[in-house]
């Protein structure tokens, strides 16, 4: 989230790091989808120009039936149409093509599709074993919500929109509804490192799946990130509780392992779940670009947003790592805190760990403190949760550690890429009990999301009233001249599901 959008669209993105698509098995066309009619997944092809090969496309009214024959003389072909946001998403259109397409009295803006990087945590050890006292679901009395029996409800549908899930993993076995997730991403160009050179070439994660875990559904998570926070919503509590234990998950990726996220696969996504009964969304993930310059791609990004709301989806979205005041920023537009109708979240946690192992034994110095590196803002933050923290000084007395992590299932499916070298390694392979520790405000989202969840139960389909809740049950945290790092506080989900006053 510390991407600045320019003129044309993310000429500032950082290069991708090295080899991270050139050992990546290709294929000719991305996969097929049969999907709801509310939001049709189509086949695409490769090639054409722009930022990664597609196009957004805003119609003024009902979308053409022949579009996709008009997309198929123009040389491209449609990705997917969403008739309910009157949009879709091609790809394989020259500049030229796009002009032109731009120019049909039936279409209101093309914009050229960007890619968006993951706000990757800040990662500890790999952990094969042991007992756990998660620190964070202690923190927001999510254990004393289950021990007033709730648990969550297997009827109400959570969609994490991320790198996908690893629905193999102990705890999350049983808790992925794999009918319904799918893989968002397709086909995309990205820039890959060859030799000495930088070059853009076309990336497909399905076959990165394909290649390595041929046995794997397109969905599984070969990034770490999607499965860390999908757990933490929801688990089957064999090493880590999640914030619910019955509530269903549905994976959808919009994030490559290569830390890259096409802008159209996250919209894309937040359509598709709303065209297919999603209650909440979590999105641990987002940028920032210039508002100038770039009104008409805000319009869209609240058209589809709002869309999702008028569905009766609650969206809960990360604040970003970036330590930013979100209240200040001016010229600056953050996706998705600046984005209507969305719950966006603070991170928190320990300055210190007394014995140095986070998941085991405690305890914990200030497990509230404003987490160092989150975004904040009286007016954009709407709660805090933890997300892990650290604190900077003297080395503590061993076996004490600064660092404090929020633990949560590994994949088994996650790949890993030497900076150095390019080899690829698989850190939680062989294993359906790994957890990793993490830190980011990616971590703190699930705790609302989790916490939302649950509260459809209560309140319904109510995106307005469940963020209501959440914003008025949360603790109030320090003095009132801190309560920009918070928000309207910290999350407690015993509070806002009623199991304490």
């Amino acid at each position: 989230m510390s991407l600045v959008r320019s003129v044309p669209r993310f000429a500032t993105l950082a290069v991708v790091a090295a080899a991270a698509c050139a050992y990546d098995a290709r294929v000719s066309s991305e996969p097929k989808a049969a999907r709801a009619p509310a939001f049709a997944v189509q086949a695409a092809n490769r090639g054409g120009a722009g930022q990664n090969g597609r196009h957004i496309v805003t119609f003024r009214g009902q979308i053409p039936t022949d579009f996709a024959a008009q997309i198929g003389h123009l040389g491209g072909q449609v990705l997917w149409t969403s008739p309910g946001a009157g949009l879709a998403v091609v790809r394989g259109l020259s500049s030229t093509s796009a002009a032109s397409l731009a120019s049909n009295q039936s279409v209101a803006e093309v914009d050229e599709d960007d890619l968006l990087r993951l706000d990757k945590p800040t990662l500890g050890a790999v952990d094969a074993g042991g007992a756990t006292r998660q620190w964070n679901m202690r923190a927001v009395q999510a254990d004393a919500a289950w021990a007033h029996g709730f648990l969550g409800s297997p009827s109400v549908s959570i969609f994490m929109l991320d790198s996908g899930i690893d629905y193999l993993h102990s705890d999350l076995v049983g808790r992925v509804d794999l009918d319904r997730s799918v893989d968002l991403l397709g086909t995309f160009d990205a820039p890959a490192v060859v030799g000495t050179d930088t070059v853009i070439v076309p990336f497909t994660e399905a076959d990165t799946v394909a290649k390595y875990f041929p046995t794997r559904l397109p969905i599984t998570d070969l990034f770490f990130h999607g499965t860390h926070t999908g757990a933490t919503v929801s688990s089957n509590a064999v090493r880590t509780a999640g914030v619910t234990s019955k509530t269903k998950l549905v994976a959808v990726k919009v994030c490559g392992y290569i830390d890259l996220c096409p802008f159209s696969s996250i919209l894309g996504g937040v359509l598709y779940g709303a065209a297919n009964g999603a209650d909440v969304m979590n999105l641990s993930l987002g940028g920032a670009f210039l508002k100038k310059g770039n009104k008409a791609f805000i319009q869209l990004i609240a058209r589809v947003f709002e869309f999702a709301h008028s569905q009766g989806v609650t969206i809960v979205v990360s604040a970003g790592n970036a330590a930013f005041d979100l209240d200040t920023h001016g010229n600056i537009y953050f996706s998705f805190c600046d984005t209507p109708g969305v719950i966006c979240v603070a991170a928190t946690g320990p300055t210190s760990d007394a014995t140095g192992q986070t998941t085991l034994t405690g305890p914990w110095t200030d497990v509230d403190a404003h987490a160092f590196y989150s975004n904040f803002g009286r007016k954009a933050i709407d709660v805090a949760a933890p997300g892990g923290n650290s604190s900077f000084g003297p080395s503590l007395p061993a076996p004490a550690s600064r660092r404090v992590f929020v633990s949560a299932p590994c994949s088994q499916t996650a790949i890993f890429t030497d900076p150095t070298t390019g080899a690829k390694f698989f850190p939680c392979a062989g294993s359906s009990i790994f957890l990793i520790g993490a830190q980011g405000t990616s971590m703190s989202a699930p705790h609302v999301t989790g916490t939302a969840a649950l509260l459809v139960s209560i309140l319904g389909r109510n995106p307005d009233a469940i963020k209501e809740r959440i914003d008025e049950s949360a603790d109030q945290i320090g003095s009132i001249q801190v309560r920009g790092f918070y928000g309207n506080g910290r999350l407690n989900v015993a509070r806002a599901v009623g199991a304490i006053p």
